[in-house]
C-alpha cells in the first residue's frame, strides 16, 4: 500500500515553478500579474480560490498546470518519500504481516 500526503495549493505552485526552472518574476510575467501578487499566492498568504478566475487561470497556465486537474485535486497529493521519518510510522510492521 502506498501512502500519500496532502500538498497545499501554494506548495503545488512553488514545486511546479521550481520544476520548470522559473523565477517568481518569470511566472508573474507569464501570467501578466504583479510579482507581489504571485508571491502572496505562492507563500499561501492568498489562495487561488480567493482571487479572480482570470488570475487563477493565468497562473495555472503559466505553470503548465491543467486547470481542471488542479481543482479536482489531482496535484494535491504525493507519495510519502521513503526517507521521510513519518514513512516508518505508517508502514505496517513485520509482526502484523506474519500474524
Amino acid at each position: 500500500m502506498e501512502w500519500e500526503t496532502y500538498v497545499p495549493d501554494h506548495r503545488i505552485l512553488e514545486k511546479q515553478r521550481e520544476k520548470l526552472g522559473l523565477s517568481q518574476e518569470e511566472v508573474a510575467a507569464r501570467a501578466a500579474i504583479e510579482v507581489e501578487r504571485y508571491r502572496k499566492l505562492e507563500s499561501g498568504e492568498r489562495t487561488l480560490t480567493s482571487t479572480s478566475r482570470s488570475v487563477t487561470e493565468a497562473v495555472l497556465t503559466s505553470l503548465e498546470l491543467d486547470i481542471t486537474a488542479f481543482f479536482k485535486g489531482e496535484y494535491s497529493s504525493e507519495p510519502v518519500p521513503k526517507d521521510d521519518p513519518i514513512y516508518k510510522l505508517i508502514q505496517p510492521s513485520e509482526e502484523s504481516d506474519s500474524g
